[in-house]
């Protein structure tokens, strides 16, 4: 099957729903009777999108707000502050029904700065704990040498030394300078405790003391281990860990709940057909929640959401369902994945499953769920999914989150969920966000490739190798135009074979009538 297109051409001067220009959009489009999904593969892959079976594509030179095509790379996020905050309040809110106080409200998808750079304030923080290390590995050095030449003195120096040491080793973890803390002097026998035995300690504090002689055993330098040997024999202390990994999304996500919870959430994926009987099943519950998510977040008038809408917008897909043997067991196209809780619908989310990505289209919820915020929730769900998807066909390895707007406050959120890239717009590789940021700081528009000698490879060099589609026959243009001899016509066909690129163009068919 291959994919059928109509080229509707540039469309400028029209309202942009980021910036409320009247009219500063700018865009070139087509319409899209069918496509296969490796042609929308590469075609979002060139910076285009589609909107139901409209398929558009920015001029990102022109357009009020360039629109800059967004992936993550599933199998490196690690979850923001923010993030994690969001997947807790889930787990509470289904264990216990527990409601956060305060926060009636989705959260807005845009976490504070802190978590913007939590990449680089993790590689910081680590920095800093390994320089902690080394001084305090010194200073472990340093007193074991005076306990050798003063002898009897010694216990009283190492108390106050292990006070300041434990004080350094807790500090490390709360960002806190490791400076040296005054100790009290020791009391005078017969008042206060005697120090010639050890203090009466809680469980839980001897665990704690266990846990940080574990930190000090993972110096690179191995100087702390004449601590350990003085304070319990090595035996004594749990095995040591291998590394201190942070929890994975999955853990975070699916972790487990009691029998008694109070609520229970079932995340269904569902392909976008009405010959699906369980798409079919709950079309109408679906439709209730798109009208009332439109009305109540976007304030749409019901003539602005109704069914013609819903099914146009997010039921009308044109991508051709494909089960080739190596995909994944769901398969190729686009699908709804419903978000039940206790028997009913609050959520939906609308995906792509494409041969390298999980392409996110649309999300509408239910704004009494809001507090929840369902949003992030699913964005992270989504992610985990894509994880789950490259298990088995690992070749599906990114999730794309649509457009990254850096001149919309709104738009910036998808920008949080790291590590991600941004598409070059003229030579279309993908850059580092990180890399990208300060240029979008100076200029709305930027040309990402710092390579100034890089050409776009993908570009159409053959246009009368486009295929069109004409009077139910199939003919590469050059025949057509030959047939044809209407020069007005060859502007167009130019235009589009330069936007999709060599490959699509020689594979979709271009309508022409």
């Amino acid at each position: 099957m291959a994919s059928l297109v109509e080229y509707k051409g540039l469309k400028a001067g029209y309202h942009c729903g980021y910036c409320d220009s009247e009219e500063g959009k700018a865009s070139c489009g087509m319409w899209a009777h069918s496509m296969t999904v490796q042609d929308y593969q590469d075609l979002i892959d060139r910076g285009w999108r589609r909107s139901g079976k409209y398929v558009y594509k920015p001029v990102m030179n022109e357009t009020c707000c360039p629109q800059y095509t967004i992936r993550c790379r599933p199998s490196q996020f690690q979850p923001s502050k923010s993030h994690k905050k969001v997947l807790k309040k889930m787990l509470k809110f289904l264990a216990k029904g527990e409601i956060s106080k305060g926060n009636r409200e989705d959260e807005p998808m845009e976490p504070p700065m802190e978590d913007a750079v939590a990449g680089d304030v993790a590689l910081i923080n680590k920095l800093d704990i390994q320089c902690d290390f080394k001084k305090l590995g010194d200073n472990i050095k340093e007193r074991l040498e005076r306990e050798e030449k003063k002898g009897k003195s010694a216990q009283k120096e190492e108390s106050g030394d292990l006070i300041q040491s434990q004080d350094k080793r807790a500090k490390l973890g709360s960002g806190e300078p490791a400076h040296s803390v005054a100790v009290p002097p020791a009391p005078k026998p017969g008042k206060g405790a005697d120090l010639s035995k050890p203090p009466c300690r809680k469980a839980k504090e001897i665990r704690k003391e266990r846990k940080r002689l574990k930190l000090m055993q993972r110096n690179p330098a191995g100087e702390c281990e004449g601590l350990q040997a003085q304070r319990e024999p090595p035996s004594s202390l749990p095995p040591k860990a291998k590394s201190n990994q942070p929890k994975a999304l999955e853990d975070l996500i699916f972790e487990s709940l009691p029998e008694d919870a109070s609520h229970k959430l079932e995340v269904r994926l569902v392909p976008v057909s009405f010959e699906d009987p369980e798409f079919k099943s709950s079309f109408s519950q679906s439709l209730s929640l798109y009208v009332k998510y439109q009305m109540a977040i976007h304030q749409d008038s019901p003539d602005e959401c109704g069914k013609t809408e819903f099914t146009r917008f997010l039921c009308s897909s044109p991508l051709e369902a494909e089960n080739p043997p190596n995909g994944p067991d769901c398969g190729y196209g686009s699908f709804h994945q419903q978000y039940w809780l206790d028997g009913k619908i609050i959520a939906v989310g609308v995906i792509d499953i494409l041969p390298y990505c999980v392409s996110s289209v649309y999300l509408y919820y239910d704004p009494d769920y809001s507090f929840l915020s369902l949003g992030v929730y699913s964005a992270l769900r989504e992610i985990a999914f894509t994880k789950q998807l490259h298990e088995k066909t690992p070749q599906l390895s990114y999730y794309y989150m649509g457009f990254y707007i850096h001149s919309c406050p709104k738009m910036k959120y998808k920008g949080h969920y790291r590590p991600s890239d941004l598409l070059c717009p003229e030579t279309y590789v993908w850059v580092p966000i990180e890399q990208c940021l300060p240029a979008l700081e100076n200029s709305k528009y930027c040309r990402f490739n710092q390579d100034p000698k890089a050409v776009d490879e993908g570009r159409s060099k053959e246009p009368d190798r486009v295929q069109v589609f004409y009077k139910k026959a199939i003919m590469p243009y050059g025949v057509y135009k030959k047939q044809r001899r209407d020069a007005s016509e060859e502007a167009d066909v130019l235009q589009y074979a330069s936007l999709v690129g060599q490959a699509c163009a020689e594979r979709m068919l271009l309508f022409r009538s």
